[in-house]
């Protein structure tokens, strides 16, 4: 069960359902507020920097890391390694910041086993035919990615059930503003 004062926010849901759009939304907000960067095996997307969007490990170096228990969640997602750097979360939430996670479904599993009192949230996008719209609308992956993504999104959109809140995007204003209460439940 979260607890009240625990600062650690998981936000899991399907690719493209709109995580990051509200997390940016957030981030641009609240001088309290990290993001924790995953690490990940997959290769960057255009645009993407090192550092603040991912992490970038080799296979290798991902897998000494989990040797050494640097992680406090790692899964393979989509034939990737992911992976959130465990001293970086415990860091932030020692500093008092407010710390979100954007990782997938079997890594809130493993945070909610470590953390029991994070709070984990499940934001769902609109209809299944939206989340094919917004995958295909943003043209980074190739057709086998977008059907293998739908194709996994069916399941993760299942397990909804066992997240503390469930937030539908929607409208991305609106769903960052139910994050927003969530997370500072009338504090600000």
């Amino acid at each position: 069960m979260a607890d009240p004062k625990c600062r650690a926010f998981v936000l899991t849901g399907p690719s493209g359902a709109g995580k990051s759009t509200i997390v940016a939304k957030l981030m641009a907000r609240h001088d309290d507020l990290r993001f924790s960067v995953s690490a990940t095996t997959r290769p960057p997307r255009t645009g993407e920097v090192e550092g603040k969007d991912y992490f970038f490990l080799s296979q290798e170096t991902f897998e000494e890391w989990l040797k050494k228990d640097l992680f406090l969640e790692h899964a393979t997602v989509h034939g990737n390694y992911y992976g959130t750097p465990r001293e970086a979360v415990e860091k932030q939430l020692k500093e008092g910041y407010y710390v979100l996670l954007d990782i997938d479904v079997q890594g809130a599993r493993s945070v909610h086993e470590k953390m029991p009192e994070a709070h984990l949230i499940f934001i769902m996008p609109p209809s299944y035919e939206e989340l094919e719209r917004r995958l295909r609308g943003r043209a980074t992956d190739s057709e086998e990615v977008i059907v293998r993504r739908l194709s996994k999104a069916k399941s993760e959109m299942a397990e909804n059930v066992w997240f503390d809140h469930v937030i539908v995007n929607d409208d991305a204003d609106r769903a960052a503003q139910e994050l927003e209460a969530l997370i500072y439940g009338g504090k600000k």
